[in-house]
């Protein structure tokens, strides 16, 4: 089954509406779905060094607000604690497979006959 990066992009940008919290304020606006709309001009690399520069941003959250719940900082509840952690893991996640798919990709490039 082949899913179009325009339906999928679609797909994840409502889905992102739905699973805002209400008065969650982390900072966090959606970066990863502002680099994928703004591919015109950029090259791959710099796409994908990008990405991973979010999930690693993301998890650096998570951490933070992890640390400071576990301190027992008031301005921290644990429903944002928990809603970072998952978003990390899911941007982790998502990282994986694309690595995954790259490296499978790189492997069917390498065996094709010269």
């Amino acid at each position: 089954m082949q899913i179009g990066a325009n339906s999928l992009l679609q797909e994840m940008q409502s889905l992102s509406g739905e699973i805002k919290p209400s008065g969650f304020n982390s900072g966090f606006s959606s970066p990863i779905t502002q680099q994928v709309s703004n591919t015109s001009g950029s090259d791959f690399g710099q796409l994908l060094s990008q990405a991973i520069g979010t999930v690693g941003e993301l998890q650096a959250n998570s951490g933070s607000l992890a640390s400071r719940l576990d301190m027992g900082d008031t301005r921290v509840t644990l429903s944002d604690t928990v809603i970072a952690r998952e978003k990390a893991s899911v941007a982790f996640e998502a990282t994986v497979q694309v690595r995954n798919k790259l490296v499978e990709a790189y492997k069917e490039i390498m065996s094709m006959p010269v």
